[in-house]
This record gives structure tokens, sequence and C-alpha cells, in this order.
């Protein structure tokens, strides 16, 4: 019993000394954390979405805080102008141009509009859909609608609604999953401004682009004939519009004959009024 006694308390003073000597040591070799970094990082809104170009909020914090001001404050999408302001005045710098950004999805391929071409009852995944059969409508560029997008989205800014990825602009932090997880490469981020956007991705000639959806460019160039701000520009069958030269004013999308260009924010007054009537 003595031996039993005197292991027990051979351990716990060992155990103690062990244990006094991880305290010393760890206050010893204590790696104290920056000032300037745990107030940088208090500001960053913890979302770790990667969408800065870094690998969270602490690796953006820190790159922010390394002394060299290599590293611009309006990177956080997710906090936007008024996280870049508050970064700014903490490091004394400026902030740089922060305008928000949202997601956009270049297609208005739903159910009713976007020709079928079989019945897919597969893995629901767009990038398999698109690697064994190419998609599951005729208009290759579309949207596949399988909600790859909606799956990444942390934000619950994106979902697949009558066959179509839509994005909810008052959601949407421009973090970017979306864009990546797109195998069509239909989303993009556009400045919040943007409310004039093209929504199709078609690249063929007129009669094959309308063969398959209702609302395909079908690259008339009524647009670029009508935009008096050279904003609109037919390219490869399909019309762009440039951000920095739209003024908003919509003529094109009520041109187009097939409602190809949209007036995202006529479309949301008409819902609001819609909604309240």
């Amino acid at each position: 019993m003595n031996l039993i006694v005197i292991a027990v308390v051979l351990l716990t003073v060992i155990g103690l000394l062990a244990g006094i000597l991880l305290s010393y040591a760890s206050k010893i070799f204590e790696v104290k954390e920056d000032q300037l970094f745990i107030d940088l990082r208090a500001e960053l809104p913890g979302a770790n979405c990667g969408g800065c170009g870094f690998a969270g909020c602490d690796d953006y914090a820190h790159a922010l805080s390394d002394g060299t001001g290599t590293t611009p404050c309006n990177k956080c999408a997710v906090g936007g102008p008024k996280v870049a302001a508050k970064l700014a005045s903490i490091l004394g710098t400026d902030a740089g141009s922060a305008e928000r950004q949202v997601s956009f999805v270049a297609c208005n391929g739903t159910n009713e509009n976007a020709k079928k071409l079989y019945d897919y009852n597969g893995i629901s995944s767009c990038k398999a859909a698109k690697t064994l059969f190419g998609g599951r409508k005729l208009c290759p560029y579309g949207c596949i609608g399988l909600g790859d997008c909606e799956a990444v989205c942390d934000f619950d800014a994106i979902h697949v609604c009558d066959g179509v990825a839509v994005v909810n602009r008052d959601k949407c932090t421009a973090c970017g999953k979306c864009v990546k997880a797109c195998p069509n490469g239909l989303i993009s981020l556009k400045p919040e401004h943007s409310l004039v956007i093209v929504q199709c991705s078609n690249k063929d000639m007129g009669k094959a682009a309308m063969a398959v959806c209702k609302t395909s460019c079908i690259a008339c160039r009524m647009c670029e004939r009508t935009c008096q701000h050279d904003a609109v520009h037919v390219t490869d069958n399909l019309a762009y519009i440039d951000p920095a030269k739209c003024v908003g004013c919509g003529e094109c999308a009520e041109k187009c004959p097939k409602h190809a260009i949209v007036n995202l924010g006529l479309k949301a007054k008409k819902a609001q009024e819609k909604a309240t009537a």
C-alpha cells in the first residue's frame, strides 16, 4: 500500500512541477499580438470569405499592419466602404475607392425562356452535369440551374428560381464564391450602381441564339445604335455595357427586341409598386 501512496505522491509532484514549468515557459516565450493588428482585426466583420484575396480576416489584418503600407484598406467586400474608412482611420491613410459591388448572373434562361435539352436526374451539381452531359438546356452558355452557386454562398444571397440563379443584391457581399463556383462563368462582380445590364451570355449568331432561348441576345446592334454615351458595343455576337460610361438611362433596355438587356432599377421599382398595390 505504501508503494502505491508513494507513486501517487510522486506523480502529483511531477505533474505540479511540469505545470509550473510550462506556465513559466509560456510567459517567457509568449508572442504578443501587435496592438495595431488587434485594432484592425476588431473592425473586420469576421466572415473569412476570402473576398479580399487573403486567407481570412486575420490574414488581411496582418497584411494591413505589416508596416509596408502596400495593402489597400478597401479590400473587404463584406464590410464595404464603412469598414474601409475605419481601417484607413486607424492606419492614418486614404481609404481609396470602395464602391460596393454585387454579383450578377448574365443569364435569363428561366424554364419558360430557355429550351430544355433533357430531364436531368443525376447529381445535383452544375459542374457534374456540365462534365457528364454538357448541361441540361439547349443553350450551352446558360445557367444550368442546379445551384452550385447557391451551395457556396454563406450569406443566403443567391438562389435558383425558375431554373436560373438570381442574386439578392441587398444580401450580396461580393465575396466572389459564386463567381468561382459557376462552371459556365456566368456570374461576375459589378459596381452596385450598374443597374442596366446584359442578362445573356450566348455568343452564337442570331438565328442559332433564338433557337435555344427567347431572351438571347441576337447581336442586332439596336442597343449600340440607341446608346448616346458610347457605353454599349456588340462583340462576338453579344452586347457588352461599359459601367464606366453607362449613365443608367435604360434606353438600350427599352429598345432591345429580345429583352436581353434589363434595367434592374426599373424592375425593382415595378416590383415595389406591385407589392404595395
